[in-house]
């Protein structure tokens, strides 16, 4: 079946769903595969949960002409996105980076809305199946459509590249993020840039961070914008302070954020210049960014009884956590942080938990708690630290009501899932 055809059905329905448990009615299902699971199974159970078709990619399955079989219900999801995105005709602005992709991509639809109508990417749906599924969610009153991307190994972003065709990009960063599929900091770089190579090719716009050489210098030859506060940008904005939040000046106009840290300057930076870009009036934008807070685990401030907690565990890397340990010497008073192991780092993980490791003991941090099989090797035996294998370990060793008038970090990958310390306090 052609995917114009596909697409008609599509256009039938209310939204597009690969999980029966959130199926709802007249939606569109696809029978996803993985290692663990085949969506075919549930093809039936789509369809008496309301489902008014259900792509398959088996045959054994196909019992009703609400079931449409193709050859592979992940190509064709993807094929359908693409063709959807050509369908809808409007300006797509692609983010991907290190760090900072979520943040930057909910503080640019923020301000985007204030004038548009926008369809922006769910969370972190990301990847293969995340972009497809937010293209998928735009529809005809979708004025801009705002596509954040990741990437662990090289050609993803190219990959996802030809499905979104974006007019408009932005890299937050390069940092040591998926060392164990890019290989080395190199290889991130060159895995990134494929955005940059995918928008210069088809003559489109970047967005560049001028306080960032490696952006500037990558993007020399390309239809670009700069922002910052160097001397050569097209938007400048200045950094005021972040104590602990951050405040900035654009336009004659302070800005003051519910985010802590001044790296989250740039995320904020971004997000004022594609809104000067697409001429989201100034005082919008203000209100846009002072009224955005932050959740789901990122740059949060938390105050449970006398302590403040800046939790910050949705995700790390050695990029990020150097980034958050600066930010955190620079609190007040009695300084406690948890920190957890970092992920997909490869050969690189030992060293770079080492480094981590010193660097927390270095600064201006009462107590450190690290957590995690590779904080647990590292080698420093500095009396500010404190060691466990697993975050039970941690529970069961550590008395956590006993902390007070104290402020805390805690930052960690996801997997360690270290936002479970609020349970504790």
């Amino acid at each position: 079946m052609k995917i114009e055809q596909i697409h008609s059905f599509f256009l039938e329905c209310n939204s597009v769903c690969t999980d029966t448990r959130k199926i709802h009615k007249d939606d569109i299902f696809f029978a996803l595969k993985g290692d663990n699971f085949n969506g075919n199974i549930y093809a039936e159970q789509a369809i008496k949960k309301g489902a008014k078709y259900v792509i398959i990619d088996d045959d054994k399955y196909k019992t009703s002409d609400k079931k449409i079989l193709v050859n592979n219900a992940l190509k064709t999801l993807q094929e359908l996105a693409a063709y959807h995105r050509s369908f809808l005709n409007i300006p797509i602005i692609a983010l991907t980076g290190s760090n900072g992709k979520t943040t930057t991509k909910e503080l640019i639809n923020v301000v985007l809305s204030q004038k548009y109508k926008t369809t922006a990417t769910l969370g972190n749906l990301n990847n293969h199946i995340g972009v497809p599924l937010t293209l998928l969610s735009m529809n005809s009153n979708t004025e801009i459509g705002i596509v954040e991307m990741g990437a662990n190994h090289l050609k993803e972003i190219a990959f996802l590249c030809n499905i979104a065709k974006p007019d408009y990009g932005y890299i937050t960063n390069f940092g040591k993020a998926h060392l164990e599929g890019f290989g080395s900091v190199e290889g991130v770089i060159t895995g990134k840039s494929e955005l940059y190579d995918y928008l210069i090719t088809n003559h489109k716009t970047i967005f560049v961070n001028g306080n960032d050489a490696i952006q500037v210098n990558k993007t020399n030859k390309a239809k670009r914008v700069i922002f910052g506060n160097t001397t050569f940008t097209d938007i400048n904005i200045d950094f005021i302070d972040a104590k602990p939040f951050v405040e900035c000046k654009y336009n004659s106009l302070n800005i003051k954020s519910h985010l802590i840290g001044d790296y989250n300057y740039n995320n904020i930076a971004t997000a004022i210049c594609i809104g000067n870009y697409f001429k989201v009036d100034d005082n919008a934008i203000k209100n846009a960014i002072e009224n955005y807070i932050p959740t789901n685990n990122r740059s949060q401030i938390i105050n449970i009884g006398t302590n403040q907690i800046i939790l910050d565990a949705y995700n790390a890397n050695p990029t990020s956590m150097h980034a958050a340990l600066l930010n955190f010497e620079k609190q007040t008073g009695l300084k406690i942080a948890i920190l957890g192991d970092m992920f997909e780092l490869g050969n690189d993980a030992k060293q770079e938990h080492e480094t981590i490791t010193d660097l927390a003991v270095s600064l201006n941090i009462d107590t450190v708690i690290l957590v995690g099989e590779n904080f647990y090797q590292s080698k420093n035996d500095s009396n500010k630290i404190i060691k466990h294998k697993t975050f039970e370990d941690l529970k069961r060793a550590f008395d956590f009501t006993q902390i007070e008038n104290a402020t805390l970090l805690i930052k960690g990958s996801r997997g360690m899932a270290l936002e479970r310390v609020l349970d504790n306090l």
